[in-house]
């Protein structure tokens, strides 16, 4: 199976989604399953999350996956606090 990461900012937030949003579909859509990269990622918002469910379940329906690497401790609490932690896989 073809895999791609992707490398996220600081921020998952509202003031980005769409672009983290499109590129991860674009990634999908060319038949490759996705290492998102958050080492540098410090922040994810409630859309941010959404956009990290809605890219899984996208990944699903094509039979791909989305696997979540160097999560930071701010976000590991925030993904646990929301249960969102449980959805996903982790390299």
């Amino acid at each position: 199976m073809k895999t791609e990461t992707y490398k996220l900012g600081a921020e998952l937030d509202s003031f980005n989604y769409q672009q983290v949003q499109d590129d991860i579909l674009a990634i999908l859509n060319g038949g490759a399953s996705v290492v998102l990269d958050m080492t540098a990622c410090n922040y994810i918002s409630s859309t941010g999350l959404r956009v990290l469910l809605y890219s899984k379940k996208v990944a699903a329906t094509k039979g791909l996956k989305i696997c979540l690497s160097g999560i930071s401790d701010e976000v590991k609490d925030i993904m646990d606090v929301t249960g969102f932690s449980n959805f996903f896989d982790y390299a």
